[in-house]
């Protein structure tokens, strides 16, 4: 079996507002241990790590902003994970920027036909082994020049996911024949019905002079002002600190919306390997241990006659009485109640909370 080196590009920007309150501006959810003792960037950096499975995973990129960076060289020190570059943001830009930054980084480094893996920190995938043959075989279509997205077969009509739908066959995937938008129900049940859909991961591999060139053609500004941010880029050692003014140039844009939806060379590789986005407390009820009710309890939690709730607590004793489906999350400062069917909207209460100037609270 031919093994394949795969760097693997961690970004690490987000701020997971719909895990608030405990997910905050300066511990998002991916610095949090919250689908097992290790914290998801732990999770994450850990599963792209050494050989095995076809691939070699090269020693790590990690993209985050300066606010986290301290945090995220202890939390990778304590896994005992190097990383061959730590690239600080000025200010978000969304993920086609961090795409050209990687591959304009692997050109750098002289490595032009380098295969990159651009993936999220906060996402949690429970089979490893079935992750790392999804990224050999889907490593075979990116060394023929084709920009290949991870495409999870549905287990129900979610509408909180944009969706792929399949072309041709290439390989152990396909082409991708279009993206989809998140949908309504309706519209969700129609896609699993088809059998031709998957959800959308926001997992990408490919080879650096292949995004390069189709950004070229494609966004050509956000190409521009992201190399030239590395290019000015502020250097100690791993760490590089982008240049302010001309990554804030930059047009704020996906790599979806970007690449993947103009480009020809758009492949999806079916992925089963047990993802979730963790984009929800009722996400994160469905990945936990549940009691024999269905109740999933965390830290100093009491659950009495209730059924498939979630409660978590963070330094305060928290108490559930005659309560089901819902979800409870205990900080010292915050207490969040809903119904697990409007775990989505808590970013409406972080929304709230900005109009009302509570940045203490954020």
């Amino acid at each position: 079996m031919t093994t394949r080196n795969v760097i693997p590009v961690i970004m690490s920007g987000g701020s997971g507002t719909r895990l608030w309150p405990l997910s905050r501006r300066a511990t998002p959810k991916q610095l949090l241990p919250l689908t097992g003792e290790r914290t998801m960037l732990q999770e994450t950096a850990g599963r792209v790590c050494g050989d095995g499975g076809g691939v070699t995973f090269e020693r790590p990129v990690l993209v985050a902003g300066a606010a986290h960076r301290e945090q995220i060289a202890a939390q990778l020190e304590n896994l005992g994970v190097a990383p061959q570059a730590l690239v600080i943001e000025p200010t978000g830009r969304n993920t086609a920027p961090v795409a050209a930054v990687a591959a304009g980084l692997a050109a750098e480094m002289g490595q032009p036909e380098a295969l990159l893996l651009l993936l999220p920190s906060d996402h949690h995938i429970r089979d490893a082994a079935a992750f790392r043959d999804t990224v050999a075989r889907g490593a075979r279509l990116a060394e023929q020049g084709r920009i290949v997205t991870f495409g999870i077969k549905p287990s129900g009509p979610e509408t909180g996911y944009g969706y792929i739908r399949r072309g041709a066959a290439m390989g152990d995937g396909f082409e991708v024949a279009a993206f989809r938008e998140k949908p309504d129900r309706a519209t969700a049940e129609g896609y699993l019905a088809d059998g031709g859909y998957y959800w959308n991961a926001g997992i990408f591999l490919f080879r650096a002079d292949t995004v390069l060139a189709e950004m070229a053609a494609h966004c050509p500004e956000i190409r521009d002002c992201a190399l030239q941010a590395l290019r000015a880029a502020r250097r100690d050692g791993a760490v590089m600190a982008l240049d302010p003014q001309a990554f804030g140039a930059c047009p704020s844009d996906s790599f979806d919306y970007a690449v993947m939806e103009k480009t020809a060379a758009a492949a999806v590789m079916p992925a089963d390997i047990g993802w979730s986005d963790v984009g929800s407390w009722a996400a994160l009820w469905e990945l936990s241990d549940k009691d024999a009710d269905g109740n999933a309890a965390h830290g100093e939690v009491t659950v009495i006659d209730s059924a498939n709730a979630y409660v978590r607590a963070e330094g305060v004793k928290t108490a559930v009485i005659g309560l089901d489906n819902v979800v409870v999350v205990a900080t010292r400062d915050a207490v969040l109640v809903t119904s697990r069917e409007r775990a989505q909207d808590v970013k409406a209460v972080v929304d709230a909370l900005k109009a009302e100037g509570r940045d203490e609270l954020l």
